[in-house]
């Protein structure tokens, strides 16, 4: 498997579009179109929280019944939650705008919208924007970039991916979107993600594999913890790439599962290192512990610890509140049993030991903790099972741009 340059647009027969339909921003674009040339099968996850946005019911629907998908079209600015009954009818509208100028089924057409929660649609500029994006459609990587910075709310970066493997003799090229900077906690999060795949697979696979990934991806990453109402991760696989179609779990499943690993686990942090007002990736691992389920809980603590993400701010390397954070996470371990060491470009730092302070240089953890990526290592020494999870710092830029985000 190797990283090349791209995004969703980077595997055969995907192309992208975008423009500026004055939904909610001015002067930049604010919608985006993937296509197929060819019908796909496709898989998706979607937010936890029981307040769900018109699109994820109407893309939950289509996915698990819809004979195949072929197009998303996706608008920034106004999140389509809690919009009644007139939400669920601008989500068909559109699917029927989309499928009527690409000339397929409207139930192959997905929605996704992001932005202020309660806003009603202006179904004229999204109509008007899918018939100037139609004409548009191109598979170059230049348009699946566009596409990337067009669904971006607060987030400050574009963030795209693709991967190559082989499978079956064939090249495989698996690529992807996302947008996600606020509002994002464990367990889907303000984000939206759209992996693209020209891999020959089973529908029930593919859900599979991307349902069993996103646990260890989406699901790991937080930034305030806030679930929102528009989580959503959609996956289409498209064939063209015309390997023997996988329909078990033999070693071209396997390579499949590492690149989409490698694809979401790449976009998750990016969102994370993206978190509105940050100015770090904080990663949190937890080795040594006795079962994957309490790594994942001890990991989560940490990353969710206002007082920690406020100490990352501040390089201060004040280890007690990732200890604290451990102890109140409902997951059992033995507080004497820890290390904990700080990690970053600028070093690594042994900082507890059993559970008691070391004499560490405070000029050398600030030092590390300075870092824009900084990694915090706590080992329970009770097993062999692992987890990461990501989060940001806390600052001051968090609560303003929060404070006026209607406005």
């Amino acid at each position: 498997m190797k990283e090349i340059n791209g995004g969703v647009t980077a595997a055969a027969g995907f192309k992208a579009a975008s423009t500026a339909a004055g939904i909610k921003y001015k002067n930049r674009k604010d919608m985006a179109l993937i296509y197929s040339e060819k019908p796909c099968r496709a898989a998706g996850t979607y937010t936890t929280n029981l307040v769900k946005a018109a699109p994820v019911k109407w893309d939950k629907e289509m996915v698990d019944h819809a004979p195949f998908i072929q197009a998303i079209v996706v608008n920034a600015g106004i999140a389509n939650a809690c919009t009644g009954k007139e939400g669920d009818t601008y989500c068909e509208e559109t699917a029927k705008a989309a499928a009527e100028c690409l000339s397929i089924p409207s139930d192959s057409v997905l929605v996704a919208s992001t932005g202020v929660i309660g806003m009603q649609l202006p179904m004229d500029r999204i109509k008007a924007g899918i018939e100037a994006m139609i004409p548009v459609l191109d598979e170059s990587l230049e348009s699946g970039t566009d596409a990337a910075t067009a669904i971006m709310t607060t987030d400050t970066v574009k963030k795209e991916v693709a991967v190559q493997f082989t499978a079956g003799g064939k090249t495989i090229t698996v690529g992807g979107m996302c947008k996600g900077s606020g509002m994002i906690h464990p367990n889907m999060c303000t984000m939206l993600s759209f992996i693209t795949t020209d891999l020959a697979i089973s529908k029930e696979l593919l859900q599979e594999a991307l349902s069993e990934d996103v646990r260890d991806t989406y699901n790991m990453i937080s930034v305030d913890g806030d679930t929102s109402t528009n989580d959503t991760v959609l996956l289409l696989a498209n064939g063209l790439a015309e390997n023997p179609e996988i329909t078990e779990k033999n070693e071209d499943y396997q390579s499949f599962l590492e690149a989409l690993h490698y694809v979401n686990e790449y976009l998750a942090k990016k969102m994370a290192g993206d978190g509105e007002g940050c100015t770090a990736l904080f990663e949190v691992k937890i080795i040594g512990a006795e079962t994957k389920e309490q790594a994942v809980t001890l990991s989560k603590s940490v990353i969710t610890s206002s007082l920690t993400k406020a100490a990352i701010f501040g390089h201060d390397a004040n280890w007690g509140r990732i200890l604290c954070a451990m102890g109140y996470s409902g997951a059992q371990f033995d507080p004497e049993q820890v290390d904990l060491y700080f990690e970053s470009a600028a070093g690594k730092l042994k900082i507890i030991e059993n559970g008691v302070a070391l004499p560490y240089s405070e000029e050398e953890a600030t030092k590390i903790l300075s870092e824009p990526e900084v990694t915090a290592t706590a080992d329970i020494k009770m097993g062999e099972a692992t987890a990461t999870a990501w989060g940001c710092d806390l600052t001051f830029d968090y609560v303003k741009i929060n404070a006026d985000y209607r406005s």
